[in-house]
């Protein structure tokens, strides 16, 4: 009877897990490197994530890793895609268990606590991206996202960050984030982070966009001011 009533239990829990999501964008606040105050931002799309540290003040760079995920009960398996920090973990799985509520998340047997941002909105773009397409001195390339060579941009409904990396030589080139909105056409980047030029942060980039045919049109100037156009790709997979 007790071994019965543990079963059920158990059930309720992983039942209980699951109708709570993942899905969206989580913060920790609380993390401390070398006296810096560090601000860790994880974001959930349907199959992808990425997790990120950067200074909490001056929101220079320190670390980004993500890649696939899949949730099963209150177990979480990652494949990672990219690590900035540790290249050699590309193409390995890490399995751990999570304690879900409404608006916490934490690792079991883990003190750090992750507090909800957003549940995928209010931006219309929420979701795992892949560059898909480009306008090069007027003339448009498609680019093929099959190819271990990937830019892709993972969005809740409050933040974005976008990540250049090679699944291929587990190389990372390049990333870049913050919040985001997306209003009568308009996107607007809020940049909280830039791993190549601190000097980015803070800055505020508005661009035109439409999704067309389930595609991200996107159009406007880049932070140099070079004239931009790309389009992005739903990953299905």
């Amino acid at each position: 009877m007790k071994k019965c009533i543990l079963t059920i239990l158990a059930c309720i829990l992983c039942l209980s897990i699951q109708a709570q999501t993942l899905l969206g964008a989580w913060e920790n606040t609380k993390s401390t490197v070398d006296g810096q105050q560090l601000k860790n931002v994880v974001v959930f799309s349907e199959g992808h994530q990425v997790s990120t540290w950067f200074n909490a003040n001056t929101g220079a760079f320190v670390s980004t890793n993500g890649g696939g995920w899949s949730l099963n009960g209150n177990l979480i398996t990652e494949t990672v895609e990219f690590d900035s920090k540790t290249p050699s973990r590309v193409g390995s799985q890490v399995s751990f268990e999570i304690e879900l509520s409404e608006n916490a998340l934490q690792i079991k047997g883990m003190d750090t606590v992750w507090n909800r941002i957003d549940e995928g909105g209010p931006g219309n773009l929420a979701g795992a991206w892949l560059m898909s397409g480009r306008k090069r001195n007027g003339e448009f390339q498609n680019r093929n996202t099959d190819q271990p060579r990937k830019t892709m941009k993972i969005l809740s409904g409050t933040r974005f960050q976008w990540i250049a990396y090679n699944t291929e030589t587990q190389q990372f080139m390049a990333t870049g984030g913050g919040t985001y909105t997306t209003i009568d056409g308009k996107y607007t980047e809020n940049i909280e982070f830039f791993s190549r030029d601190n000097s980015r942060v803070g800055a505020s980039l508005q661009f035109d966009f439409k999704v067309k045919d389930g595609d991200w049109h996107h159009s406007g100037f880049s932070s140099k001011g070079d004239p931009l156009y790309e389009v992005w790709s739903l990953r299905n997979q």
